[in-house]
């Protein structure tokens, strides 16, 4: 198992950047019709997660020979050969292919390290606006934009609380939730964009009803937590990576862990 103090952010950058770069020439299309389809589940699936996954895997195989990587678009790793992995990686080439396809810019390029069952480090890239966010568990937290870097930390807030929520799912025991803590001000977001901003201290809260997939959580998780937040399922424990069955359940995402006795 390779030392996390060894994983270099800027190759994770490099290879996140070369992702997004192949992601921005599909989105440059004027039509999508000729280069969606549809997943098992009906979700879509676009030119551009292949084009990026086919990059990320490559590369991070490369830069990484010892670790084993797990994508969405290469999940049909079987549990038997993946169950004794101490540590790999678990990417999404494109959270958010509804974003994508609906042309609004809120879509990422996820890719976390994973050890013994819990993301220790993660990087996000938004394409469009050419952000990253970066955690690194005990180390550090910051986002990296034109502007340079900036350290991001969670707020301390048990008071006044906002909330961030899906763009393309919602549900109403979200909605119940946010009214016992008594949020009234929710901010719409695609993508794991919701974790960045409450990494970022942007929000304060986010509150996910219902199943998703491991690589949609885990390198939001590695970033809020190294940002002083906590990812917790709804029983109010964290968060376990390569299950036999890659689906999470409901979650919270919180700005620090004493909100979980709301």
């Amino acid at each position: 198992m390779i030392d996390l103090e060894y994983i270099n952010y800027k190759i994770l950058r490099d290879i996140a950047e070369k992702a997004g770069t192949a992601i921005m020439e599909v989105y440059a299309e004027k039509d999508f019709s000729g280069i969606t389809d549809f997943k098992a589940d009906d979700s879509p699936l676009t030119l551009a997660d292949k084009r990026s996954h086919e990059i990320i895997n490559a590369a991070l195989l490369q830069a990484f020979p010892e670790i084993p990587v797990l994508s969405e678009e290469g999940r049909d790793i079987a549990y038997q050969e993946r169950k004794n992995w101490n540590q790999f990686w678990l990417v999404d080439p494109l959270d958010g292919t509804k974003e994508f396809i609906n042309r609004n810019g809120e879509f990422t390029v996820n890719i976390a390290l994973v050890e013994n069952g819990l993301p220790v480090l993660g990087i996000i890239y938004v394409p469009v606006t050419k952000v990253f966010y970066f955690g690194k568990k005990g180390v550090e937290a910051f986002k990296e934009s034109e502007k340079g870097k900036e350290p991001l930390k969670t707020t301390h807030k048990k008071e006044n609380l906002k909330a961030v929520g899906s763009r393309s799912h919602a549900a109403p025991e979200e909605k119940e939730f946010l009214e016992k803590l008594h949020i009234k001000e929710v901010v719409s977001t695609g993508s794991s964009l919701k974790f960045c901003r409450v990494a970022e201290g942007k929000a304060d809260v986010y509150f996910r009803h219902g199943p998703t997939m491991e690589w949609d959580t885990a390198a939001g998780q590695a970033i809020v937590e190294a940002a002083g937040g906590v990812v917790l399922d709804v029983a109010k424990n964290s968060f376990s990576y390569n299950k036999q069955s890659l689906r999470n359940g409901s979650f919270y995402c919180l700005n620090q862990k004493t909100l979980i006795w709301f």
